[in-house]
This record gives C-alpha cells, sequence and structure tokens, in this order.
C-alpha cells in the first residue's frame, strides 16, 4: 500500500481499522495513528464511541448542536478518520468487511465472539485478506473460564491484584488515578501488533491477536507479582513505600512532602550526609538494603524526624546539590505547565474548524530521530469522514453514499471545508 495524503512517519502507508471504543484500544489505534498509520475509526450512527458522552467537561464549540468532544474522549482519538456505519444492518457489514479487506490491522473489543454474527471475526476476514492482522481487545481473553464476561478498567484493578496494594497501609484498597489497566492493555497490545507486522513482513502472513485486561494486569504487577511468587508472603499496602527499596517513598516537611528515592547504599550515604546523620549510614541496621527493607519502620521514624525540620524546597534544593534523587509532590496543572513538560513539547494545541478556539492535548511520549511522530487530524467528530472513506476507499459515488445514509446505514457529519493544523 502506497501512503496517503494522511500519513507520515514510522508506520506511513500502514492501514489501521478500528472497531475499538473507550480507551485500551483507541489509545492503542492512536500510537499507532501518530507514528504515521492511516486510522479508520468506525462507530456506532446516532452514538460512536462511548466516552464521546463521558463528561463534563468537554470543550466549547461555536455550534450548539455539536456533542460528543468530552475530554476524555479528546484523550485517545486524535489521528483518526472516522466513519459511522451500522453493523447490525448485512449492507453495514459488507461495508466494513471492505474496509478489511484492505487493512493491514483491524483492532476491534467485542465480547468473544461477538463480531461473528456479523461475518467480521479473524476466520471470515482473513479468508479475503490473509496478511491481516487481527488484534482482539477482551476482559479476559479469548479462553479460559472467565471469557465470556465483559471487562472494566477498575473491575480488573481490583481482580488483578493492584487495588490490594495501592493505597494507605491503614485504609481501604485503592484503584490507581486513571484507567490504567486498560492503557497498558493498549500499550502490550500495540508491541503485539508491531510484532505481528514484522512477522507478515517476512512470511507475508497475518494472525490473530488475543490480548486481555486481565492478562495484561498480571503482567505488569512485575516485582511484586515475583515478590509473592518467590517469598509466598501476600504482598501489602505500602502507600508511597517500595516494596524493596528503603528509604523510597513520600516524606513529610515543615511545610508538605516531597519524594525521596533513595536507590543504593551509595545514595543513602549521601542522604545522611546531607541530612546531618552520617551515623545512620553506620548503623549495620542501615548500612544496606536489605537491612534497611528489615529495619524500615525505625529508619522511616527516623528520617521524618528529620524531615519535619526544614521546607520541602529546603530538602529538594539540598538533597539535589548531594547528588540524591527526590522530587516534588506535582498535582496535575504544576505537571502539564512545568518548564520541562514545555521544554519536551508534551503539550500541543490542535485546531479543528468548527470550534472557536485551539484545544491542548497531551503530546505522544516517542520522540523518533529520523520518523518523528505528527498530529494531523484533530480526535473526529462521529461520521466526520464516511463520505470520504466510502468514496475514495471503496469507490461509491455521492448517490450511493446518499441512499446509504437515507437508509440509516451509515451516518454522514457535515463536510469540512478547512484542513486541520497543530501547532507546539
Amino acid at each position: 500500500m502506497t501512503a496517503s495524503p494522511h500519513q507520515t512517519g514510522p508506520l506511513s502507508g500502514i492501514r489501521v481499522l478500528d472497531l475499538s471504543r473507550i480507551l485500551a484500544g483507541p489509545s492503542l489505534t492512536q500510537n499507532l495513528g501518530d507514528m504515521g498509520a492511516d486510522v479508520i475509526k468506525v462507530e456506532r450512527p446516532g452514538s460512536g464511541d462511548d466516552t464521546r458522552k463521558w463528561g463534563p467537561p468537554d470543550i466549547e464549540a461555536t455550534h450548539p448542536s455539536l456533542e460528543g468532544w468530552s475530554s476524555y474522549y479528546l484523550c485517545a482519538n486524535r489521528n483518526k478518520r472516522s466513519v459511522a456505519i451500522d453493523l447490525s444492518k448485512p449492507q453495514g457489514q459488507e461495508l466494513v468487511a471492505k474496509l478489511a479487506a484492505k487493512a493491514d490491522i483491524l483492532v476491534e473489543n467485542y465480547k468473544v465472539g461477538g463480531l461473528r454474527k456479523y461475518h467480521l471475526d479473524y476466520p471470515s476476514l482473513s479468508a479475503d485478506n490473509p496478511r491481516l492482522i487481527y488484534c482482539s481487545i477482551t476482559g479476559f481473553g479469548q479462553t479460559g473460564p472467565l471469557a465470556p464476561r465483559p471487562g472494566y478498567d477498575a473491575m480488573i484493578q481490583a481482580m488483578g491484584g493492584i487495588m490490594s496494594i495501592t493505597g494507605s497501609p491503614q485504609g481501604a484498597p485503592m484503584k490507581v488515578g486513571v484507567g490504567i489497566a486498560d492503557l497498558m492493555c493498549g500499550m502490550y497490545a500495540g508491541q503485539a501488533v508491531l510484532a505481528a507486522l514484522h512477522h507478515r513482513h517476512q512470511t507475508q502472513e497475518g494472525q490473530h491477536i488475543d490480548v486481555s485486561l486481565y492478562d495484561t494486569q498480571l503482567a505488569w504487577l512485575v516485582n511484586e507479582g515475583m515478590n509473592y511468587l518467590i517469598s509466598n508472603e501476600v504482598p501489602a499496602r505500602r502507600g508511597t513505600a517500595h516494596p524493596n527499596i528503603v528509604p523510597y517513598q513520600t516524606f513529610a516537611t515543615s511545610d508538605g512532602h516531597f519524594m525521596l528515592a533513595v536507590g543504593n547504599d551509595r545514595q543513602f550515604e549521601h542522604f545522611c550526609t546531607c541530612a546531618g546523620a552520617d551515623h545512620l549510614a553506620q548503623d549495620e541496621k542501615f548500612a544496606t538494603n536489605p537491612a534497611r527493607v528489615t529495619h524500615r519502620q525505625e529508619l522511616v521514624a527516623l528520617i521524618e524526624k528529620l524531615t519535619s525540620q526544614h521546607s520541602s524546597q529546603y530538602w529538594l534544593s539540598e538533597l539535589q546539590q548531594c547528588g540524591v534523587p527526590c522530587g516534588p509532590l506535582h498535582n496535575i496543572k504544576e505537571s502539564l505547565e512545568h518548564e520541562h513538560t514545555i521544554a519536551r513539547g508534551m503539550v500541543i494545541k490542535m485546531n479543528h474548524q468548527m470550534i472557536a478556539k485551539e484545544v491542548k492535548l497531551i503530546a505522544n511520549p516517542l520522540k523518533f530521530e529520523k520518523t518523528p511522530v505528527s498530529y494531523r487530524i484533530f480526535p473526529p467528530r462521529r461520521g466526520e469522514h464516511t463520505r470520504e472513506i466510502l468514496g475514495e476507499e471503496l469507490g461509491l459515488d455521492d448517490q450511493q453514499i446518499d441512499q446509504l445514509n437515507t437508509r440509516k446505514i451509515i451516518e454522514i457529519a457535515p463536510t469540512n471545508e478547512e484542513p486541520e493544523t497543530c501547532s507546539h
């Protein structure tokens, strides 16, 4: 496939058909789109991606009839073209199958077997397109006793163990503040898709990829999961403390808190010197990290007596000069407006002709030397590109498209007249 005008970057020339919604699949396909893939997002007429209505907040638009631009939707749907097609109707299924026949990658997050009745499952589509890489994202995977169940981020965090180690030791289990189970599933799925793309380059064959929120949640338990497998001791909540390194947590100061991240014995010695407490580094109970882990409670209490004597800024300044890793506790405003965030280009601005002002978005963190990511298409309105895609990709003329629209097989949003633009 040759690159289209919508493509630039390391995945230029790759076509992605996105049948996913909410976060795991859309975050994956947004990453592929940022890297240059041409992503076609298939949405339900009349409603579209569930997250379009997951607000407020949403963005102010110039036209009162516009809807579906919640901040949640905006976080995972740029660099996509939206086509609204009713999959419950045979002719809608036929349109999607034709798009899949021209795709390199298909991403879907329907329940197990949910697309089989539409003849849009992997066996059906790969018969016409054996090079298709078909990625299924589900709550619990394609096999196993829980496979039929739907999966949601908070539920997976609870079942997958992460909530049991998140929060205060004296408090209740806590979920992570964002949909991390969804997001990490999308990250793992992205790796799988790119690996399958490499395999296809070598063999010319596509394949089915089975990725679940539950499996990936277990995988990113990482050291805490291994702590249990090796010791048979169930990890507990430790607040901001690290299970295997001490001192590695937040400490109170005279006016707030800061994060201390001592990673080895030398850094602990430097901390003690900076804090005027060399005797702690010389004490055999604290001289090595295993000893500090064993005597965690005693040491943490001693350190907090020291840190509470001065302000957060004092400790941040002094410890940085001593080469001791530490950092402030920023809220999201402080994080996104920090000078380093700006210097790294991690907040971008994009325009859409139907929005009165530039909209800030969080940038892609990947920095390619030769094939940089790009921001070409503002998160689209539902069906914004329906006419364009059916015309350019499937060869339908305006009359045929209008007939499909009249029969409610598709939905067409008002046509753009101006291109979207992006600035840092």
